[in-house]
C-alpha cells in the first residue's frame, strides 16, 4: 500500500507597502508554481495582522496560508522564488504530520457572548493565581 502524499503548510507574510496588484501577482505565481507539479489542497487568506516582532522595520504584513501536495522540486522552487521575490516579507514550507488537525479560520469573529449564558447573580469562575516564588 502506498504512503498518502504529505501535506505541506505555506505560511505566506507580504509586504503591507507593496501594491495590490504586486501581492496579488505574488499570490497568482505561488497558486501556478504549486499547481504546475502539485495540487492545492485549501487556501487561507488571513488579512492584515500585526506580527509578532518587527522585520525590516516593518511591524504588520498580509498573511495567507497555502496547503498543498507536492513533489520536493516544488517546495525546492518555492523557497528559491519566494526568497529572492520584492514584496515577500517571510515564508516558511512546514510538512504537516499525518492527524495534523486542519487550519484555523482566524478571518472568523468570535461569537459574543450572549446575555442569558451567564446570569449575572452567579459570580465568574476563579482564576488561579500562580504561586509568588
Amino acid at each position: 500500500m502506498a504512503a498518502p502524499e504529505p501535506l505541506y503548510d505555506l505560511m505566506l507574510l507580504l509586504d503591507s507597502a507593496a501594491p495590490d496588484e504586486q501581492r496579488t501577482k505574488i499570490l497568482g505565481d505561488v497558486r501556478d508554481a504549486i499547481a504546475r507539479d502539485g495540487e492545492i489542497v485549501g487556501e487561507h487568506e488571513w488579512g492584515m495582522r500585526a506580527m509578532a516582532y518587527e522585520i525590516r522595520h516593518k511591524t504588520d504584513a498580509e498573511y495567507h496560508l497555502l496547503q498543498f501536495h507536492g513533489p520536493a522540486a516544488v517546495i525546492d522552487a518555492l523557497n528559491r522564488t519566494l526568497r529572492i521575490t520584492d514584496g515577500v516579507t517571510r515564508h516558511r514550507v512546514i510538512k504537516l504530520a499525518p492527524g495534523t488537525p486542519p487550519a484555523p479560520d482566524v478571518r472568523q469573529e468570535a461569537p459574543a457572548p450572549r446575555a442569558d449564558d451567564a446570569p449575572a447573580d452567579e459570580p465568574a469562575e476563579p482564576v488561579e493565581s500562580a504561586p509568588a516564588s
